[in-house]
């Protein structure tokens, strides 16, 4: 019975490889990219409707099917009468044309959809991986603040015991310490957060997830001016464009209706004691006299005019939306570039001086802990603007459909 399970088992755990590997090898920026775009759900989705706009287009070029009819009439041999007709469709007014074209639009929107949303999670990805790193950076800056507030606390309460500072003081310590791992724990909470969403994008497990950190560089944005420019190749306005194509190529389908088809109607006739054949050849049209497919084709043609309102609405809505997304970039640049050169500068400098000073014996512990609670509040509020900067370039690429350059800050 073991050897039965020993092949399924082993199998399985071949094909697990993959996945857990992937779990647990750090993964890159450029590896993150790749794994979203050739297993997330959303892409495979798209390429399935994709796919299936080609049966559609194949559909939509096949000739309507003949007709074959069997008509007897009597009951007796020598009276009775047979009619065999075949009837044969045959298109007018370019229907056929029209619903082809109609099918060709559709898999042409499929396949511009399914670009827009790989562009998409391309930026999604890239703004999810630099949370998941400052993410990752805020854990360890709180987790070396919760470190040492743990230290202030056990000097402080030597310190006590030997009684040279006021209980007072320990008191202190005390709650530094605890805010200090609260700090530590909320961390570690959107750390856990970041990666579910990351791993989300591929349809997999934030569990165990780790990242290679990436290159420390900032986007810079191109002139808002060269982006406005551009704007007419923006995914958006493909997407809006391909609308309108497909809209009017089904009022084309709607207007094509209007012309009747014809049926052309040949058999044989055998009627008779002698059982004589005869020819059979007649013409079937529609007469439209009460449906002319009017409400159909105004609601076609109206529904092309909403699709060009929608153009008009979305080259608004990516107009204001890009310039939101630069001015986001710029301002995330400048603060993070002032609180390198500043800031985080400053910070150090009192932090090793406090430490300095204790050392010498001229600041207490807690002066430490302050200093170092200034530095980590530095480097957070660097991240946070980091970590701004690249989801703001993550919109100008989803936006605009172009990769923002990297730059040193």
């Amino acid at each position: 019975m073991k050897q039965r399970f020993a092949l399924p088992v082993l199998c399985l755990a071949v094909l697990a490889m993959p996945s857990m590997a992937w779990a647990q090898t750090p993964v890159t920026l450029e590896a993150a990219i790749e794994r979203v775009q050739q297993t997330s759900p959303a892409v495979r989705a798209g390429a399935n409707e994709a796919a299936a706009q080609e049966g559609a287009l194949a559909q939509a070029g096949a000739m309507p099917n003949p007709e074959l009819s069997l008509l007897r009439e009597g009951r007796e041999r020598d009276t009775r009468t047979s009619t065999v007709t075949l009837s044969i469709p045959i298109e007018l007014g370019g229907k056929r044309a029209a619903r082809i074209d109609a099918a060709n639009q559709e898999r042409q929107l499929a396949l511009i959809e399914a670009d827009a949303l790989r562009v998409q999670l391309r930026a999604d990805t890239v703004a999810a991986f630099y949370d998941v790193h400052a993410a990752g950076e805020r854990l360890r800056l709180t987790g070396e603040m919760a470190a040492l507030a743990a230290r202030a606390q056990h000097a402080a309460a030597r310190q006590v015991d030997a009684g040279k500072v006021s209980p007072v003081e320990e008191t202190r310590a005390r709650v530094a310490e605890a805010n200090a791992r609260i700090d530590a724990l909320h961390a570690a909470r959107d750390l856990e957060t970041a990666k579910v969403k990351l791993a989300a994008l591929w349809g997999g497990d934030g569990a165990g997830l780790e990242i290679v950190a990436p290159q420390s560089t900032l986007p810079q944005a191109p002139p808002l001016n060269a982006l406005l420019a551009r704007l007419d190749t923006a995914p958006g306005m493909r997407l809006a464009r391909a609308q309108i194509a497909q809209r009017t190529a089904l009022a084309r389908v709607e207007q094509a209706r209007r012309t009747p088809d014809v049926n052309v109607i040949v058999g044989a006739r055998r009627e008779g004691p002698e059982q004589r054949n005869q020819a059979v050849l007649g013409v079937s049209v529609p007469l439209p006299l009460f449906d002319r497919n009017n409400g159909a084709v105004l609601a076609a043609l109206r529904r092309v005019d909403r699709a060009r309102d929608e153009q008009d609405a979305e080259s608004v809505r990516l107009r204001s939306a890009l310039t939101d997304a630069h001015a986001r970039l710029q301002s995330a640049r400048t603060e993070a570039q002032l609180i390198e050169a500043e800031i985080l500068p400053g910070a150090r400098s009192a932090s090793q001086a406090a430490q300095r000073g204790f050392e010498a014996g001229k600041f207490g512990f807690l002066d430490v802990l302050d200093a170092q609670r200034t530095l980590v509040q530095s480097h957070t509020q660097y991240l946070t603007a980091v970590a701004a900067c690249h989801r703001a370039a993550a919109d100008i690429a989803r936006l605009s459909g172009l990769p923002l350059e990297q730059e040193t800050p």
